[in-house]
């Protein structure tokens, strides 16, 4: 039997394990998110928007302190989770690898003064607490989320 034009991509999709679409979806909101930090309106004082450095004061959604080098990270990182969603080890990876991340960054952004030169990324207080909420969820995520009996790894 010859699959018609497009069965086949709704086959890989329902092949997917809990893993794979836990990080394909984390993966999609932080590409998301990355994009919307360029947009004006959805992130305020924009044209204050520097490359880096915590003299931007461009907010995303009014409270996430962005600038271009932070929101470019989103993308990047994003781009990632959506292609290690690829495999179950890959999916894993990110999403415990990547919480590993943001808990560092969580330690980061408490431990440096938001006026600082080493607040290059930058971030501000309700950045940090995103950040430990991103890395508790990122990795309970991989922890939790199993692949079903039979699933391509």
């Amino acid at each position: 039997m010859v699959d018609s034009p497009g069965t086949g991509d709704m086959a890989a999709a329902t092949t997917r394990t809990q893993v794979q679409l836990g990080a394909l979806v984390v993966g999609a909101t932080f590409l998301l998110v990355g994009v919307l930090g360029f947009i004006p309106g959805i992130t305020t004082d924009y044209d204050t928007m520097a490359f880096a450095g915590w003299e931007s004061d461009a907010k995303l959604l009014g409270l996430f302190q962005v600038s271009v080098l932070h929101n470019v990270v989103h993308v990047l990182f994003g781009l990632a989770g959506v292609v290690l969603a690829r495999t179950v080890s890959g999916a894993r990876a990110f999403l415990i690898g990547g919480g590993a991340v943001y808990a560092v960054l969580w330690l980061y952004g408490l431990l440096v003064a938001n006026d600082s030169s080493a607040n290059f990324v930058p971030v501000n207080n309700a950045d940090d607490w995103l950040h430990l909420l991103l890395a508790v969820g990122m990795i309970a995520l991989g922890l939790v989320l199993r692949p079903r009996r039979g699933a391509v790894t």
